[in-house]
Parts: C-alpha cells; structure tokens; sequence
C-alpha cells in the first residue's frame, strides 16, 4: 500500500497522504521474494535456526508455483473467492479496465523485479458452499458435479453470485445475489450449473480486463485451488473463456511458490529455467468445446444479468 512500484521503495507521497512519518513508526526493510538472510531464521521446533529464505504474498506464490515466470501467462486460485495474476513482465502496467498492477516476485540477485495484473472474484467456493449450508441443494461439495450433470445445461438459469457485490473488473458494490431465468422447469443441477457459471464468467470478463490492458490475449490459464477440483468447472472454465484450462496433479502450489522462492536464495536452483519442468507430471488440459457462437450467447446473457443486478441496495425513495 505504501510503495512505490518502480523504485520498490516507501513512496514519499503515499507516506504523506496516510500521515505516516517513516522516521517514528520505523517502516520494515523492502527486500526482494528471496533472500537468504532477510527473514530470519526458525524460533523453535526440529527446525530451529534453519533460515528462512522465501517470502511471498499467496497468490504471487501461486504464480511462482505454476512456474508463470514469462509474461503473458497467467494463474487463477478457485478458493473461496478467486483471484487471478497475469505475468506482464518488467515494467508495471496500470490497468485501465479495473484490476491492480502489483509486483509479482522480486527474486533478487541481480534480477529485474516482475509485475502482474491482478483481478479478483468475491464467491468461488464459497457459492457451492451456499448450495449446501444455506439451500440444501447439495450434501457435500464433492457432490457439485453429479448434481450439475444431472442436467444437460444451465435451462436457461444465470446466477449472478454478488452476495456481497461484485469485484474485478465490475467493481459494482451494490449488487446483490439474483438468480434469473427460473421456471416451473427448473430442477437443483440447473441452479448448480449456473453457480459454476457464475465463477466461470467473471474469471472470462476478468481475461479479457487482462488482455485489453497487457495488449496480449492468454494462450492458456493454470489453476488450482479448491475448485479447480471439479472437472466440471474446469471445462466450463475453457468453454466460456475460450482459453484452453492446466491444472496441475499436486495444486499446493502456493507452498511450492515459496519453496522455489527458498531455493532460488539458497542455491537449490541458480536459473529459471531450470524450473519449467517443476510439477508438469500428471497435468491434466481442459480444451475449450463450446461453439464460438454459443459462448458470445451465454456471456452476453451473463453481461445483461450483471446488469440487472445493480441497485438492490438502493432505498426506494433513492429512485
């Protein structure tokens, strides 16, 4: 929040702007992702005293787990809520479409820094959870793809999953949960599909936020996280994005990131490249199959439900 992202130092401006005077609160050192004495060592357990030489934010150590070390590529996390980094190289690209330019992971030794452009989704997870705690339509989330294939399709249903108003790249804080297109017809795997859908659509609307700013359209998008267990949701994922989906067999990735932050410090590693083949084993590839034609329908029903879910926090003599 304070630094600067080209000199990555304290900002001056920033300091001021907030009334924080570096000299009395005694702001800690900015040091790069991976170093091998910056952060200390163990206090206690077996492991005490050993150094501690990798540090990283969760989704920037999500990145460096999947290895997304060129840019243009990018990782989505489907935890609770998703949050997307899309690789832009070394300089910083200030999104003009909703998303955050941070740094992606400064590895030090001589090494430029790299930036990102981050989007993020409020539900992911946390909408099959509401399937099951808050509607009883599912048992238990290992249940959401056999309920959603059940049905061939959504019939028609779109779920619009701003329970608490929608993040990147919408930014519409006064939207509220709306489930449109319900009918005498519609059964639990419609509403199932549609919740997937829900995730699916704003991590495509957020794609496209990133390919507009960075000039560059993705060639395909690594994931993990929680959801990213459902195969279901993952050809979803390829099909309204068009982007063909990599998912990793061991998606801890997020403690890989930091392991490869440990190991580039400490000599384990000395070059990126000799990372690319880290955790490739078992990767499974999801191929977009929706027609061209059927994915322009579904986002542009998806687009006017957004739409239509605006205001629901408005009084009525705000009207």
């Amino acid at each position: 929040m304070f630094m600067n992202l080209k000199t990555l130092d304290y900002d001056d401006d920033l300091l001021k702007f907030f009334d924080i005077d570096r000299n009395k609160l005694g702001l800690p050192k900015i040091v790069p992702s991976s170093h091998p004495t910056a952060f200390g060592t163990l206090a206690r357990g077996p492991l005490k005293g050993t150094p501690i030489a990798g540090c990283l934010g969760d989704q920037s150590s999500a990145l460096v787990g999947q290895c997304g070390f060129s840019p243009g590529q990018a990782k989505n996390t489907y935890g609770t809520g998703c949050f997307l980094l899309y690789n832009v190289g070394h300089e910083p690209v200030i999104s003009k479409t909703g998303l955050l330019a941070t740094v992606a992971y400064d590895f030090g030794r001589g090494r430029k820094p790299v930036y990102a452009l981050e989007g993020s989704i409020a539900v992911a997870g946390s909408g099959v959870k509401f399937l099951q705690n808050n509607l009883g339509i599912i048992k238990a989330a290992s249940e959401v793809d056999s309920v959603a294939q059940s049905v061939p399709d959504n019939g028609g249903v779109v779920f619009v999953t701003a329970f608490s108003g929608l993040f990147a790249p919408y930014w519409i804080d006064d939207a509220k949960g709306t489930l449109f297109g319900v009918t005498q017809h519609t059964k639990k795997g419609h509403i199932v599909r549609a919740t997937l859908e829900a995730t699916c659509h704003q991590t495509a609307a957020i794609l496209d936020a990133m390919a507009s700013d960075s000039g560059h359209a993705l060639d395909i998008l690594a994931v993990d996280g929680g959801l990213s267990n459902s195969d279901l949701c993952m050809q979803t994922q390829a099909d309204l994005s068009g982007v063909p989906v990599d998912r990793p067999a061991m998606r801890e990735t997020t403690a890989l990131g930091a392991a490869i932050a440990a190991g580039l410090a400490t000599g384990v590693w000395n070059e990126l490249e000799e990372l690319h083949e880290v955790n490739r084993k078992g990767r499974k590839v999801f191929k977009p199959q929706l027609d061209i034609k059927d994915r322009s329908r579904m986002r542009k029903r998806w687009e006017r439900a957004v739409d239509m879910s605006k205001g629901w926090l408005k009084d009525d003599g705000d009207e």
